[in-house]
């Protein structure tokens, strides 16, 4: 029976049960290897064909464990000369792979405590995300000198808003939290939403008037995501070092897992929503006014709205989703805003 073997797309043969048992037996040949007999419709595996004939296959060893090493040779079994090119060491995969993987290693060996420590593992947490953030969003114009500069200028400027001038308490709307619904709502959003989403513009403002050249809407996406995650960092470190240390074990360990990881998101998405109308305000200044607007308005609604809700069970989750749904829609339909703003 003629048999013709499939590999990677391509079709080898034909050959008989004999030959096929040769080939294999040598190790030319896999028994898992995709088969079909000259009149067979369905395709089986070499091994199907050499079973229904009652042949035996027995691959041979090319000699001792001993003979076996050498034959692969040092060069494979530890390839210095590759690990130590400048090539290997400067790849993008291995660096993200060391980064994430050996990090915490790192912070474990450094002689820190306090405040110390729980930035040093914000930092981590948000490594990961601006990786992550890099793969998904990155744009040509991206560049990590900047990116530095945002997540580090947001953290500035909270720690300069918060600590030194108490903005907070500067906003007569944040008295209305802790009032009975929809008074809430309106300390949520003129008070922190507000408040919260104007510290995360801020560098985003500085960058696109020293920009040398227009930055498209992705890419102050990018940056207003590193904002967000800078600004959820500095937030996290506070809370775990006050509210969340007076809970339970098991609710502090969750606590501070959430505010290194889905909160700093969220705070992400919205700033990423403000960095894309802030720059179409930077693209059509003759709309700016509307755009400013909406770089500011839409981020702290539904920053407001989660934060009035975040204890009514599902709710939460549905603004979050819906916010991160605006942020992929207005990428999507980045070029329909353009052709609108052109008239």
């Amino acid at each position: 029976m003629n048999i013709y073997v499939i590999r990677n797309g391509q079709r080898f043969g034909p050959y008989t049960e004999q030959t096929l048992l040769s080939y294999v037996n040598q190790g030319q040949i896999l028994v898992q290897d995709t088969a079909i007999g000259g009149n067979d419709v369905t395709q089986h595996t070499v091994g199907y064909y050499l079973k229904r004939t009652g042949l035996k296959y027995k691959v041979a060893n090319k000699g001792n464990i001993i003979s076996q090493l050498k034959s692969i040779g040092s060069e494979l079994i530890f390839p210095k000369t590759t690990m130590l090119s400048k090539c290997f060491l400067t790849d993008q995969r291995f660096m993200i792979l060391a980064i994430v993987g050996l990090l915490p290693m790192v912070i474990m060996n450094m002689p820190f405590g306090g405040f110390l420590l729980f930035y040093e593992v914000a930092l981590y947490f948000s490594i990961i995300w601006g990786l992550f953030f890099y793969t998904c969003f990155k744009t040509a114009q991206v560049r990590l000198k900047t990116t530095l500069a945002v997540f580090f200028l947001t953290q500035v400027f909270v720690f300069a808003m918060w600590d030194l001038l108490g903005l907070p308490r500067l906003n007569l709307f944040y008295n209305l939290v802790d009032m009975p619904f929809p008074m809430s709502l309106g300390g949520y959003v003129l008070g922190v939403g507000l408040t919260e989403e104007l510290v995360k513009l801020l560098p985003l403002i500085i960058i696109l008037r020293k920009a040398k050249e227009p930055l498209i809407p992705q890419t102050m996406v990018f940056y207003g995501l590193m904002s967000g995650i800078a600004f959820g960092v500095y937030e996290g470190v506070g809370y775990q070092l006050t509210v969340n240390a007076e809970r339970t074990y098991d609710v502090s360990f969750f606590l501070n897992i959430a505010r290194l990881t889905s909160l700093p998101f969220l705070h992400a998405c919205w700033c990423g929503i403000a960095g894309y109308f802030l720059a179409f305000a930077h693209l059509y200044p003759k709309y700016r006014r509307g755009l400013y607007a909406l770089s500011i308005g839409v981020p702290m609604l539904i920053h407001g709205l989660y934060d009035t809700f975040a204890d009514v069970r599902i709710l939460p989750l549905i603004l979050v989703f819906i916010g991160l749904m605006l942020l992929m829609v207005y990428l999507k339909h980045g070029v329909n805003y353009q052709s609108k703003l052109r008239q």
